[in-house]
């Protein structure tokens, strides 16, 4: 990792990160708030290279976004399950809540690795209280060329 990530014996409450996340930085940044968090998320993943994928499952953990796994990979795409208690209650109590900042740290992590261009969608799933990321690539998409 490029810069050591410690578990921070303070940690703020969902009730403040959601106040930040779903409230200010949509005020601030408007309709674009999404495309702005993936983008943000690619660039915190420039910053926070991670050697493995174990890697990526600690450092969500670490960083409060919650438990990340692994459902399926074949030879173009990749899909992982987001799960905690602040995303069961994002999905169910706010219908606007995205999940980019978060799509964009895995395409830019999975983009790293692979090196091909990677691009990842998000799934919101309400009733699960669940978000599925997508991630997709084309080998012909060298990052290199």
């Amino acid at each position: 990792m490029a810069e050591s990530i410690e578990p921070n014996k303070e940690m703020i409450s969902s009730f403040g990160y959601e106040l930040i996340r779903e409230e200010l930085l949509h005020d601030l940044l408007g309709k674009d708030a999404p495309d702005i968090l993936y983008w943000a998320g690619k660039r915190l993943a420039r910053k926070y290279p991670l050697q493995t994928e174990e890697d990526l499952f600690s450092f969500f953990v670490e960083a409060g976004w919650g438990k990340l796994t692994k459902n399926l990979e074949n030879k173009k795409e990749i899909e992982y399950e987001l799960t905690s208690e602040v995303i069961q209650k994002r999905c169910k109590e706010n219908t606007h809540a995205t999940f980019q900042l978060e799509a964009g740290f895995i395409a830019q992590q999975i983009e790293q690795k692979k090196e091909v261009i990677c691009e990842t969608f998000e799934h919101p799933r309400k009733k699960g209280g669940k978000v599925l990321f997508t991630v997709k690539w084309d080998k012909k998409d060298n990052i290199h060329t």
